[in-house]
């Protein structure tokens, strides 16, 4: 038995893992001079480490979480650490129309986690 609550391992692993995907997806877009074989060889690379933590996460939560839940969640984490990535990284700031389609977003999973069954 874990030490570590399954919610907080599996979100913290799902976090990890968007960082490694966000750099491997639009972390090559700095560097506009490399050609695009070695912008998807160095994508993959990242990805592979992106895989690393994402299987174990789905592992971990499935059962406590439900598939939809899990998706929603990655979703949810996948918006965030674009967020701060595209701000620091990428130096694109997060327009009012930005942050309000995220937050539309944000209140759909709300939904997701909702049990609407009356059991």
């Amino acid at each position: 038995m874990s030490v570590i609550p399954v919610p907080v391992a599996t979100i913290g692993l799902l976090i990890a893992s968007n960082v490694f995907m966000t750099f491997a997806w639009y972390g090559h877009l700095k560097f506009k001079t490399a050609s695009l074989l070695i912008a998807i060889l160095a994508s993959w690379g990242i990805a592979f480490f992106e895989y690393l933590l994402q299987v174990p996460a789905n592992r971990i939560g499935y059962g406590y979480f439900n598939a939809a839940q899990l998706k929603t969640i990655q979703e949810v984490i996948t918006l965030s650490v674009f967020m701060i990535f595209s701000a620091f990284y990428l130096g694109e700031p997060v327009k009012w129309n930005h942050a309000v389609g995220f937050t539309l977003i944000a209140g759909g999973a709300w939904f997701v986690f909702q049990d609407f069954s009356g059991r």
